[in-house]
C-alpha cells in the first residue's frame, strides 16, 4: 500500500501543478485574444474553468493520499503565463497550436496514470478519467478550428517545454513515475 500511496501522491502533485499552469496559459491567452482572436474567447473561458475545476479536484484528493502541492508552483504559473501570452500575441493559430500541444502531452500522462490507478485507486482513476474527457474536448476543439498546419515548430517546442517543465517541477520524478507506471501496467 505504501507504493500505491507514493505513486498516487506523485500523480496528484504533477497533475495539480499542471492544471495550475494551464489556468495561467488560458488566462494570458484570454487577455491577448481580446485583441488577436476574439472568436476564441468563449472556448478559452470555458477551458480555463475546466482547468480550475481539475485543479480543485486534484487538490481535494491530496490529503487522503498524503500528497502535497509541488514546491515549484510558481514555475507552472510563470511558465504558463509566458506561454499563454506569447501564443496569444501570435494569434489564433498559435493559440490553437498551443492548446493542441499541451493537451496532447498531458493526455499521454493521463493515459499512463489511468492504467496505473485501475484496480489500485479507483477514486483517483475516476477523476483522472473525467478530467481526461474534458482535456480531449480541448484537443478536439483545437484541431477542429485550426485553419492550417502552420506552427508545427511551435507545437514541438511547446510539447518539449511541457515535458521539461513536468520533469523540472518534479525534480525528475515524472521520468521515474513514467517508468514505474510502465512497469506497473505491463505486470
Amino acid at each position: 500500500m505504501a507504493l500505491n500511496t507514493s505513486v498516487a501522491a506523485r500523480i496528484l502533485r504533477v497533475n495539480h501543478g499542471g492544471e495550475h499552469g494551464a489556468i495561467h496559459i488560458y488566462s494570458a491567452q484570454i487577455a491577448a485574444a481580446r485583441l488577436r482572436a476574439p472568436d476564441l474567447l468563449p472556448f478559452l473561458l470555458e477551458a480555463r474553468e475546466h482547468e480550475r475545476s481539475h485543479r480543485s479536484r486534484f487538490r481535494a484528493l491530496m490529503p487522503s493520499r498524503e500528497a502535497k502541492p509541488c514546491r515549484l508552483m510558481w514555475i507552472w504559473a510563470v511558465g504558463g503565463a509566458l506561454l499563454g501570452l506569447i501564443t496569444g500575441l501570435l494569434g489564433r493559430e498559435a493559440i490553437l497550436a498551443c492548446t493542441e500541444a499541451v493537451e496532447e502531452t498531458v493526455h499521454r500522462h493521463l493515459d499512463d496514470q489511468i492504467r496505473w490507478a485501475t484496480n489500485r485507486d479507483e477514486g483517483l482513476r475516476k477523476i483522472i478519467e473525467e478530467v481526461r474527457v474534458e482535456e480531449l474536448a480541448h484537443i478536439q476543439h483545437a484541431t477542429d478550428h485550426r485553419t492550417g498546419a502552420g506552427f508545427v515548430w511551435l507545437e514541438r517546442l511547446i510539447s518539449s517545454a511541457t515535458e521539461a517543465l513536468i520533469w523540472l517541477s518534479t525534480r525528475g520524478d515524472s521520468a521515474r513515475l513514467a517508468h514505474q507506471l510502465g512497469r506497473a501496467t505491463s505486470a
